[in-house]
């Protein structure tokens, strides 16, 4: 059985940073392109995030690029996101996946995530 879960998120000041981590069983972590995706309070789901399996480097949505960091750890079976320079509007429940959500419609992107972490950017 696929498991993700992920971890890392609480509240922080505009400013402030997190290191948001996915944990996953159930598959061949190494295999796999993981992506982050996030949904803000009453707004639709956004993908933030890539880290392909072989190669290729990551890739960024514009609203986090030069911000957010997504890596992985293929030994611990462990991705990972550092959120830098939080903003308000980075306020969201953030969700790992084992796949590359941008090749899925958006209404299914749900069968392939984890419960989230969220992460609140106030003052």
């Amino acid at each position: 059985e696929v498991q993700l879960v992920e971890s890392g998120g609480g509240l922080v000041h505009p400013g402030g940073s997190l290191r948001l981590s996915c944990t996953t069983s159930g598959f061949t972590f190494s295999h796999y392109a993981m992506s982050w995706v996030r949904q803000a309070p009453g707004k639709g789901l956004e993908w933030v995030s890539v880290s392909n399996a072989g190669a290729g480097g990551p890739s960024y949505a514009d609203s986090v690029k030069g911000r957010f960091t997504i890596s992985r750890d293929n030994a611990k079976n462990t991705l990972y996101l550092e959120l830098n320079s939080l903003k308000p509007e980075d306020t969201a429940m953030y969700y790992c996946s084992n796949r590359d959500l941008r090749m899925f419609p958006v209404d299914e992107w749900h069968k392939y995530w984890g419960r989230g972490t969220q992460v609140t950017v106030s003052s």
